[in-house]
């Protein structure tokens, strides 16, 4: 008997369903799960890779943006691409080119090496991760089975935060932060092979056009505006011409980008699909939430390995609240949307959220992890899950169906736009507070100038989470005026999961 790969070149039955689906949904959500669980073992891993790569502060984000910069910049684009050259092919590639970035970054000898096969990272995550979830759309017809298909896969995207957090603590403290790259080899080739047995391969018909100028346009404009805050971050401050030269490109850049959209017959993102209100509101809020969520990740990691002194894998124990937090909500949460609407979830658990972070705002040198930490954790968790899971039933719903896949990867996009601009902007701010108050104070020396760093740390933190609540509390405010779905049951559908964390 022939099995897929053999058959590859013929083109099934359309109305059959595919024998080997259940087995191909396990391979789509792997390679997703290795996506997501790639952010969180990072932030584990980052302050032991500062230290053996002599990271700056201004530039330690990178490791961070560098992989969301290009996840997101080239979602879109990675989607359509899967779509007409085949999701199998596609996903396999990017599994491949994901191994490979992998591989580069565990023998990064320096910053800059490490920072590119972070980017690496994303741009082949931004290939596979449109072309797996596509690929259990296409092999699931039966709304029943689609549905437990959709409900298997965002367990294993909702468990893949948790099984970083644990995996870069206990890889990081035994074996070293280089494994916490390498670890995605064996993973990815893995599946790669899986996917060639099991998988069947299957595109879209239509005009095959890649809004190409458009993809470079709006990662080039968030490049420059990253750099523009690293710059500023970076000794030269908000006025220097480096500083304002790369911010007003930015502008620039993401304006034609714009521009180019309302153009083009074939765009990368059809604006009709942001501009209608309700999905407008949602989608600024994911941004906004992304961006002082992640912001609020990048620090609590430093406040636990540099001033409570965890280890990383303590430290990774000690985030595992935050990750059972979402997944309990977005799993339990269900009965809320249906009998409040996707609204009052949202709003409600956005500014449950907000007081989570804002709870930061307490800290100081006698600060601990029950007293300010756990309770920031399991606050922002079911606030943002709750977000999360009403969130994409709104921005999904009443979307024609030539925009559904476009719009399901502007809502991760979105996200992944804010946690690539979220700890950039923090960072800045957060070296601009530790200066400001180190700068007039002269320590003693010794222990006394120990001391005084870290307490410097500490106020920076805190400059940081309130930025960062206060992008929350616009992603309240955004919600409470765009958004006013009408509580109908067409609203409270579960959507098609978007991976998220």
């Amino acid at each position: 008997m022939s099995t897929p790969a053999r058959t590859a070149g013929k083109v099934p039955d359309a109305d059959a369903p595919d024998p080997r689906r259940w087995m191909a949904l396990i391979v789509a959500s792997v390679a997703t799960l290795m996506v997501v669980l790639d952010v969180s073992i990072v932030n584990i891993a980052l302050p032991q890779a500062q230290s053996d790569l002599t990271m700056g502060d201004a530039n330690r984000q990178w490791m961070i943006t560098a992989y969301a910069l290009a996840f997101g910049g080239l979602l879109l684009l990675g989607g359509r691409v899967a779509d007409f050259a085949g999701r199998k092919r596609i996903l396999t590639i990017g599994l491949l080119g994901f191994a490979a970035a992998s591989m580069l970054g565990g023998l990064a000898p320096d910053p800059g090496t490490l920072f590119t096969a972070r980017a690496l990272q994303g741009a082949f995550a931004a290939l596979l991760a449109p072309a797996a979830l596509s690929l259990i759309t296409v092999a699931f017809t039966d709304p029943k089975e689609r549905a437990k298909a959709f409900g298997i896969f965002g367990a294993f995207q909702g468990g893949g935060g948790a099984v970083g957090l644990l995996l870069g603590g206990v890889l990081t403290e035994y074996a070293g932060w280089r494994w916490c790259m390498y670890i995605n080899v064996p993973i990815a080739l893995t599946v790669a092979v899986a996917a060639r047995r099991f998988v069947r391969e299957s595109r879209a018909v239509g005009d095959r056009h890649y809004d190409l100028p458009g993809a470079l346009l709006v990662t080039g404009g968030l490049v420059a505006l990253v750099y523009g805050f690293t710059q500023a971050a970076d000794g030269g401050g908000w006025t220097a011409p480096a500083t304002v030269i790369l911010l007003a490109a930015a502008v620039l850049l993401l304006t034609a980008f714009v521009l180019v959209e309302r153009r083009t017959t074939h765009p990368l993102l059809p604006l009709r699909v942001v501009m209608e209100r309700n999905r407008a509101g949602v989608f600024l809020a994911n941004l906004l939430i992304g961006a002082g969520m992640f912001g609020m990740n990048l620090f609590m990691t430093y406040f636990l390995q540099v001033n409570l002194h965890y280890t990383p894998l303590q430290a990774g124990i000690a985030f595992l609240p935050f990750s059972a937090g979402i997944i309990a909500t977005t799993t339990l949460g269900a009965p809320l949307v249906t009998r409040f609407g996707p609204k009052l979830p949202m709003v409600a658990g956005t500014a449950l959220a907000t007081a989570g972070l804002l709870w930061l705002t307490r800290l100081d040198s006698a600060s601990g992890y029950t007293g300010e930490v756990l309770p920031t954790q399991l606050l922002v968790s079911v606030g943002v899950g709750l977000f999360f899971l009403a969130g994409p039933n709104v921005a999904l719903s009443g979307v024609d169906p030539r925009d559904a896949g476009v719009a399901s990867a502007a809502l991760t996009t979105s996200q992944q736009i804010g946690a690539a601009l979220g700890p950039a902007l923090l960072n800045t701010l957060y070296l601009a507070a530790v200066t400001g108050y180190l700068d007039p104070r002269t320590p003693a020396g010794g222990e006394a100038s120990r001391v005084l760093r870290l307490q410097g740390f500490v106020h920076g933190y805190r400059i940081a989470f309130i930025v960062a609540g206060a992008l929350l509390a616009a992603a309240v405010l955004a919600l409470t005026a765009l958004v006013k779905t009408p509580r109908t049951p067409a609203d409270t559908q579960p959507a098609a999961p978007v991976p998220t964390h």
